[in-house]
């Protein structure tokens, strides 16, 4: 009889998280540069071979649930990143940079992460010298 209550409980409680609505990432711009490991167009570093304009800081703070919770990852935060600078109409974030996880009053477990979102300026086509006619 308790196997049969834990059993439907299970099931219950899968169908209630089946359910639940899935979060929406931020899309990447087409054609943008994409930090493979983690899909998002985020960099620990200055992009130096293409012109941008920075658009402004963008901060995050993760935090765990529970005690019990694994602590935020690196593509977690990235994601995090991306998600408010994509709101900023960025096409990618450099120089991210988060710490270590630390207990708060509201948390058991918070990262803070800061990077700079930049907008990649548009690259002038080639100008074709056209020599007048004799």
């Amino acid at each position: 009889m308790k196997l049969t209550k834990f059993a439907a409980a299970a099931l219950l409680g899968g169908t209630v998280l089946a359910a639940a609505p899935a979060i929406a990432k931020a899309p990447v711009p087409k054609g943008a540069m994409v930090n493979e490991e983690y899909g998002v167009p985020v960099f620990p570093y200055d992009i130096t071979d293409r012109p941008y304009e920075v658009l402004g800081e963008v901060k995050a703070g993760i935090r765990k649930a529970t005690i019990f919770s694994k602590a935020p990852d690196q593509g977690k935060v990235y994601r995090e990143l991306w998600e408010r600078a994509s709101k900023l109409g960025a096409d990618a974030v450099v120089k991210a940079q988060y710490g270590d996880p630390h207990v708060t009053a509201l948390s058991w477990g918070s990262v803070s992460a800061t990077g700079i979102a930049i907008k990649f300026k548009a690259t002038a086509p080639a100008a074709t010298a056209s020599a007048p006619a004799p």
